[in-house]
């Protein structure tokens, strides 16, 4: 019996492309299983013409329950580092890799623990990164993470290697879906770390240096 084929967002990709359109049909997406856990789909935001796109990986707690990516304590670490870096997060677009926020319930009390999100739910979302790229159509991609980094650029890569540099696009990974969406591809791409690291950071001052410091090889490759 042939198998069933897995679900993915390209089976809830609109017509239109636009990133208005894109936003009203991923409300309803259900290409993967976390939409039955969390509150609401959390799409990317910001400058519809931004030269920069920047991708975390999953939207938190917060961004779970306001419905807006990187406006949590990350996202405040993150909108302080592109400012010492000199980059205006105005004419930036935020979004991640994984729309849906995975978690695990606490053992005691109400808190919702982020669990990272696996390869197939990855591989799931990516149509709508893909479509959002090709709204934008941004100069740059800056992925967040190492699991931002990896939805971009595929299981094998290391962050801890290639942080901080700019990289030419995957061959493969980034293109992945985007037929749908009219190919759009930046002409580089930088990897750092998520700003959530730097919460978790036993030296706070010198992970945040670093993350500044990759994000101003960002800011000069605009200049």
């Amino acid at each position: 019996m042939a198998r069933k084929p897995a679900r993915t967002a390209a089976d809830f990709l609109p017509e239109r492309t636009d990133l208005t359109s894109l936003r009203e049909a991923a409300g309803s997406c259900q290409g993967c299983d976390l939409y039955r856990d969390a509150t609401q789909t959390v799409f990317g935001a910001g400058d519809p013409n931004a030269r920069v796109v920047l991708v975390g990986e999953q939207p938190g707690d917060v961004e779970d329950r306001r419905g807006e990516p990187f406006v949590g304590p990350a996202g405040g670490v993150l909108d302080r580092a592109m400012a010492d870096a000199g980059i205006d997060r105005a004419g930036t677009y935020v979004t991640n890799a994984v729309k849906h926020f995975k978690f695990v319930p606490a053992e005691r009390g109400k808190r919702r623990l982020h669990k990272t999100p696996g390869r197939t739910e990855i591989v799931a979302c990516r149509p709508w990164l893909s479509a959002e790229l090709a709204a934008v159509r941004p100069e740059l991609l800056v992925c967040l993470g190492a699991t931002a980094s990896k939805a971009v650029f595929g299981p094998a890569f290391k962050l801890t290697e290639r942080r901080g540099v700019l990289l030419p696009p995957p061959q493969e990974e980034l293109m992945a879906g985007q037929a749908e969406a009219g190919e759009h591809v930046p002409s580089a791409i930088l990897a750092t770390i998520h700003p959530s690291a730097v919460l978790r950071a036993l030296d706070r001052d010198e992970v945040y240096a670093g993350l500044v410091a990759d994000l101003r090889v960002a800011a000069e490759s605009l200049s």
